[in-house]
């Protein structure tokens, strides 16, 4: 498998080949996504809630970033990585951006870090960049600013809205960085941000007209309870094939079928006789 980097992912961009993101937060998950093919994975916040529960994104630290993200990077031979940067890792300075991002690469050995905005973080993105560490940007929905959207909700609908989105993308391109999240844009403007800019788009809910896309794998396997946000595709159930899984063991657990003498290390046992001698030397308060 040829390792995806920098300038074979822009390779693709210009030969017109899409590009496959999957999201990931273990070692055990990466390997098989990277056996897989897959061009990129990224270590998203989302394992706030994918991994950990909580409603969005904003509770996760950069240590936990590292603990997932660093799993993930142990994988990874061929498969670009990328980490995201949490929610108060990068906003209050440039030095503090730098200084977070700098973690990232070195402890989770990423080849890229993620933030979030457009026009506000370009001098974080610039410094990071000045430091030789390449920036995925990510704009039009952003989780970290939730709160600010006041939910989840399409962004870049409506002239207004449509300008400002395609100028974050022009503004975090001038500032270095090399790629860009497209979340939850329409996809004419998802397109028309393709064709203006040089950087790799990556969509998730931007529609086909992206450079590639991103789904968290969870959502991609079915494993994210009932509710499906309109952009993911299930491509597999493996969630209800987990719960019978599951259910399969307990019951023969509970059955008595589990463990059978073919799970058993037979061979290994001490010998009857050697058994009974314990048996008799050992009583419930200790030695006879």
């Amino acid at each position: 498998m040829k390792r995806n980097n920098i300038a074979s992912l822009m390779e693709m961009k210009a030969r017109g080949e899409k590009i496959s993101q999957v999201t990931c937060y273990d070692y055990s998950t990466a390997r098989i996504a990277e056996a897989a093919g897959v061009n990129s994975i990224l270590v998203g916040d989302s394992l706030g809630m994918t991994m950990q529960g909580y409603e969005d994104t904003l509770p996760v630290t950069m240590d936990e970033m590292i603990v997932y993200g660093r799993s993930v990077g142990r994988a990874c031979r061929d498969t670009f990585v990328v980490v995201d940067m949490p929610f108060m890792s990068y906003q209050t300075s440039v030095e503090q951006a730098v200084e977070n991002a700098g973690r990232l690469m070195k402890e989770c050995r990423a080849n890229a870090v993620k933030l979030e905005g457009g026009k506000s973080v370009c001098p974080q993105i610039a410094a990071i960049v000045a430091c030789g560490i390449p920036v995925c940007a990510h704009i039009g929905m952003t989780p970290q600013s939730v709160n600010s959207y006041g939910g989840f909700k399409v962004q870049g609908k409506g002239e207004t809205e449509a300008r400002r989105v395609l100028e974050d993308a022009l503004a975090v391109e001038k500032a270095g960085a090399f790629m860009v999240v497209l979340e939850c844009v329409p996809p004419k403007l998802a397109a028309l941000i393709t064709k203006k800019t040089k950087m790799i788009t990556i969509g998730i809910g931007a529609g086909a007209g992206c450079d590639g896309q991103v789904l968290v794998y969870q959502d991609m396997f079915g494993m994210s309870g009932d509710f499906v946000p309109k952009f993911v595709r299930r491509f597999a159930e493996i969630g209800e094939q987990m719960k019978e899984t599951f259910g399969q063991y307990d019951r023969a657990v509970k059955a008595g079928t589990f463990p059978e003498e073919e799970h058993t290390y037979a061979k290994s046992d001490c010998s009857d006789e050697f058994l009974a001698m314990l048996d008799g030397e050992y009583s419930g308060e200790g030695l006879k």
